[in-house]
């Protein structure tokens, strides 16, 4: 099968696209024939070997990539090709979307349990783009910022992957949402449901002129201290800011950050933790055939310009999810 596979560090160019062997699956597992995948910064923290520290902690690998990160990706969408003996509710023919390591492949296995049935309603792409960063903002607003109708909430990022979604999930849970992005956003972010839209390049959002009950962080672009003044005397900050190519700490150092000022403050500071769970899903799926939920697609790439399509991603402008079509 054709697969981007990935044996260094470096740039987006050490993916290289190569025939590998078909993977074999266990009793608890499913093979997808891969259709899309989506690209994250996941991918190129992965790809570069990035932050330092978490080759050290034993992460991505030490001098280059784990065997389980050599086929890049982790999330997509798919036909089921096979299911393991102990698979229940599954069968071939499925069309499925979930967390597969080694998505960006034309065939991925993947445990049963991290993959649900795709809404009819979405397309493969769009489907591929929905589960790393659809749960991601379900769990910073529903999960970690407790969002509540009525609340003001502000989403920093929110024309990216992850801040597109979170501004439906909030604006869908009853919240005033208030999504910060740059001018060519605008009108995106508006159609999205945020009810107000701040232009970061004309206006500060953490001037103080106005408090939010959550603040959900996805950019990392404004020291901790001005966010908090952005936020009620109660409010929660959810951080998720990934970092940029090249640190030696990364996000590894804002998140030690907030750990230690929560401790000093009287608003609640939160790194959204690294968890996923088929409940989560299924709740984004919910959202989608709610009609609440949308994916917002910037570009799509063939399987053999992924690299293409990662740098892009690296730049930090993607409107939405960028997406890899693999067949």
């Amino acid at each position: 099968m054709k697969a981007i596979v990935q044996e260094r560090f470096g740039s987006p160019d050490v993916l290289k696209l190569l025939d590998t062997d078909r993977p074999e699956i266990g009793p608890d597992d499913v093979l997808v024939r891969v259709h899309a995948a989506a690209l994250n910064p996941y991918d190129w923290h992965i790809v570069r070997g990035d932050p330092y520290v978490a080759r050290l902690m034993g992460e991505v690998g030490l001098t280059k990539p784990r065997p389980n990160h050599r086929i890049a990706g982790v999330d997509g969408a798919g036909i089921l090709e096979a299911v393991g003996a102990n698979v229940h509710g599954l069968q071939p023919g499925d069309e499925v979307l979930g967390c597969f390591q080694g998505s960006l492949a034309e065939y991925a296995r993947a445990a049963a349990d991290r993959v649900v049935l795709k809404p009819a309603k979405l397309t493969f792409q769009q489907a591929a783009a929905v589960t790393l960063s659809g749960e991601t903002a379900l769990r910073a607003i529903r999960d970690v910022g407790q969002v509540q109708g009525g609340q003001r909430v502000l989403i920093n990022g929110a024309a990216g992957g992850v801040g597109s979604f979170a501004v439906q999930i909030a604006t869908a849970l009853g919240a005033q949402v208030t999504g910060v992005c740059s001018s060519r956003n605008v009108e995106l972010v508006r159609s999205l449901g945020a009810a107000h839209v701040i232009d970061y390049t004309k206006e500060d959002f953490t001037d103080g002129l106005v408090k939010y009950d959550v603040v959900h962080d996805n950019v990392g672009n404004r020291p901790l201290r001005r966010l908090l003044r952005a936020l009620t005397p109660t409010g929660i900050l959810v951080t998720n800011a990934g970092g940029s190519p090249g640190h030696v700490f990364g996000s590894i150092a804002g998140i030690l950050r907030v750990v230690i000022a929560n401790r000093l403050v009287r608003q609640r500071l939160r790194p959204l933790p690294d968890t996923w769970t088929r409940e989560h899903l299924l709740a984004v799926i919910e959202f989608v055939e709610g009609g609440d939920l949308t994916p917002i697609i910037d570009r799509t790439y063939p399987l053999a310009d992924t690299a293409a399509g990662l740098r892009h991603l690296e730049q930090g402008h993607a409107r939405g999810k960028v997406v890899v079509t693999v067949t």
